[in-house]
């Protein structure tokens, strides 16, 4: 095995009942000079997960993946999308392989799709000194064994109601920490963005948008190393959305 990935695989693995939120330990370490590369915080329960643009991570205690692994990653600063796609194609590479029956798919910019609804979500937050990046937090929050979904969250599922099939969380902390870790010791910047586009959800079909003044159909053609999604307008234009100004909707 690669020996920065066997380093990686060597760091702790800090184990919490609850926790307001892993990503928030995992920065404590960082802000106390004691974060070592590969260092994974998993949790059963979250009281103040986070998801992306301040949304929270609802979860009832065991029911769910719930973790964040401190990286350094060797990117360029201005890869950072890159490296979330890299993260969010591991993940996506690790469902695939668990269950022939799903349809997994990345919906822009990197949750996590099976079978047309969310399963999961990742939240990576940087933190860079000067021109350094010095390190990645990656927060990753998967639907397991819920049985059932809240109603207020009608386009969610979980891994238990896409297969009628119990996942070990143990298992999956395994192989999605083992997945992301190997992004960050061979980046295979060539290929990430084609892989990415090819699990791409409502790639190539028309897409409901808003900003919250008015919403609007488009086709969904690609995202971009940059971090925009690309689509077609209704009158044939080619437009380019960023992240958070532009919100999808269900």
């Amino acid at each position: 095995m690669d020996y920065c990935l066997q380093s990686l695989l060597d760091a702790p693995i800090i184990e919490l009942d609850v926790i307001d939120s892993t990503n928030n330990y995992a920065m404590q370490l960082i802000d106390a000079d004691t974060a070592q590369p590969g260092t994974t915080i998993v949790a059963r329960n979250q009281t103040q997960g986070r998801g992306q643009r301040g949304k929270k991570w609802m979860g009832n205690d065991g029911e769910s993946l719930l973790f964040s692994l401190i990286v350094k990653p060797i990117w360029r600063i201005d890869q950072q999308f890159m490296f979330n796609c890299a993260v969010a194609v591991a993940i996506a590479d690790v469902l695939s392989s668990l269950y022939e029956g799903w349809d997994v798919r990345i919906k822009w910019p990197n949750d996590i799709i099976v079978n047309d609804k969310k399963a999961g979500g990742v939240l990576i937050e940087n933190v860079l000194r000067g021109n350094d990046w010095a390190h990645s937090v990656v927060g990753f929050g998967l639907n397991v064994l819920q049985a059932e979904m809240s109603a207020a969250l009608p386009f969610s599922t979980s891994l238990l109601l896409a297969s009628q099939k119990e996942f070990s969380l143990s298992e999956l902390l395994e192989k999605t920490r083992m997945a992301i870790l190997k992004v960050c010791c061979l980046p295979l910047f060539a290929e990430i963005m084609e892989t990415y586009n090819s699990y791409l959800f409502r790639q190539n079909n028309m897409q409901l948008f808003t900003d919250d003044r008015e919403t609007w159909v488009a086709k969904v053609i690609e995202a971009t190393s940059c971090g925009t999604l690309t689509v077609e307008l209704a009158d044939g234009s080619i437009v380019s959305y960023q992240h958070g100004l532009v919100r999808w909707q269900w």
